[in-house]
């Protein structure tokens, strides 16, 4: 070890004590590589502060030596964004320890919660208090509240609750320079000025170190009805999905869409999913929520469905009876992901469209790229509800996937121009990273490019705040 390197990870160890600066290759290995395999790194070493404080402290010290730092969460990203770049010059800043409610307020329905608490905790202790906090993922029992604001997560209950930006009031951020933005407000109305918050949240840790936030919580759903619809195309998805709105209002939560490949993969790889609405082309799981007392909504939700089934918009659809057979459906989606990686290394995409424009858009996209990949297997899932797709490509049987990925960019080129000419975005929720950064120049006017480096040179000027990523 330099005596440079030294120096510094004996600084870091007199403010968190020597146990929480790893620096042995066998103890950094899990902090090196990104969830999906695809980007592995080198660090000088991995800090994990305890406190605000201390993550300042070491923030000054990299500042005043010049060594970029890579904040980390749950690291169950996808896009290479909590990843150390090769050269081993970064320290990775793993706010795992950050892990407490700070506050919880009833009366202002909101919960203030430090970085590093995982998602699927803040959630329980909203429902401890009789209340509810609705952002929910695929990765809600590892990814880090944190990790959510950085990369603005949206998850299945965006068509009701937002993105992670509509679930926060405040912020507590730590710059660059070591100095501390206080911005832990629980306020819904605050006109004074430049709405500092929102430049951290997603911006993946490149302005500065998100240490905690004051987010919204909801009434707690006291009825929940979860729906399977089989459907004949992605056209009818969308008149369900209008259908539904129009019958439900906000009681509608959750609107995902899946193929039937996407349906068989996650089958596949996770025993006792159950064999729901066999042999149709499209599905569509749909979450609606109540939380007013003798609610009506699942008679609403049978009736619209009903509906739906008489107008030939939804071919078949079964309701779930019980809380074991609602979280059966949801694994049915939730599970796709995983499915995804044991199969094997994939082509992926992160849309979003105009919900009108997308059955349009699928048929165009899907002829270019059989076209230019024939026998690729489309894997199609995701968010309809907010036009979010995750829309990949599986290697065609028999191909190896490990070879099939090296066409990535080719895809991506398809993808993201037919994107672009609907009026869609690249990325919808996974963030830019280190995966999209080519893509960020490409889509991205020259005024929106000239203002993100500019705010990025005015908050981090040296620019060792995760380097290397999004800009």
């Amino acid at each position: 070890m330099a005596d440079s390197d030294a120096t510094l990870l004996g600084c870091f160890a007199g403010i968190v004590g020597g146990a929480q600066v790893l620096s042995a290759a066998a103890d950094i290995e899990p902090y090196l590589s990104d969830w999906r395999g695809r980007y592995h790194g080198a660090a000088r070493a991995v800090v994990r502060p305890g406190s605000t404080a201390e993550v300042a402290a070491i923030l000054r010290a990299c500042s005043q030596t010049g060594t970029p730092v890579v904040p980390q969460g749950g690291n169950t990203g996808l896009c290479g964004g909590a990843t150390p770049s090769a050269t081993g010059d970064a320290v990775v800043l793993s706010l795992c320890r950050m892990n407490r409610v700070r506050a919880l307020d009833t009366a202002n329905a909101t919960i203030t919660v430090e970085a590093g608490m995982p998602l699927a905790s803040v959630q329980q202790s909203a429902a401890a208090a009789g209340l509810h906090f609705p952002l929910s993922l695929a990765s809600e029992g590892s990814c880090t509240i944190g990790g959510n604001l950085s990369t603005n997560a949206g998850g299945t209950a965006v068509l009701r609750f937002g993105n992670t930006r509509e679930l926060t009031l405040g912020i507590e951020a730590v710059l660059a320079d070591g100095s501390v933005f206080d911005g832990l407000r629980g306020l819904r109305k605050d006109n004074t000025g430049y709405d500092l918050k929102d430049l951290f949240i997603g911006a993946e840790g490149t302005l500065g170190v998100v240490t905690a936030a004051v987010c919204k919580l909801f009434a707690q759903p006291r009825t929940r009805v979860t729906a399977l619809a089989a459907l004949a195309s992605t056209a009818s998805a969308v008149t369900l999905l209008a259908r539904l709105r129009a019958a439900l209002s906000d009681r509608l939560v959750g609107f995902e869409v899946m193929s039937a490949f996407a349906l068989a993969l996650s089958r596949r790889y996770h025993a006792g999913a159950g064999d729901v609405l066999p042999g149709h082309s499209w599905y569509a799981l749909v979450q609606a929520d109540d939380s007013a007392e003798d609610s009506v909504l699942p008679a609403s939700v049978e009736a619209a469905l009903a509906g739906a089934v008489d107008a030939g918009v939804v071919v078949d659809a079964v309701i779930a009876r019980s809380d074991d057979q609602a979280q059966r459906l949801w694994a049915l989606r939730e599970n796709i992901s995983e499915a995804q990686r044991r199969e094997g290394p994939t082509i992926k995409h992160d849309i979003s469209l105009p919900v009108s424009v997308i059955p349009g858009f699928l048929e165009i996209c899907d002829s270019a790229l059989l076209t230019a990949f024939p026998g690729a297997r489309l894997v199609v899932f995701g968010h309809l509800g907010d036009g979010n797709l995750h829309y990949n490509l599986s290697a065609p049987e028999g191909v190896d996937p490990q070879r099939f990925v090296e066409h990535a960019h080719r895809a991506n080129r398809i993808v993201h121009d037919l994107v672009a000419s609907h009026g869609g975005s690249f990325s919808a929720e996974h963030g830019i990273g280190q995966l999209k950064r080519d893509d960020l120049i490409r889509y991205k006017s020259p005024v929106e490019m000239r203002l993100m480096r500019s705010i990025k040179a005015a908050f981090d000027p040296q620019g060792i705040m995760n380097p290397g990523k999004v800009l």
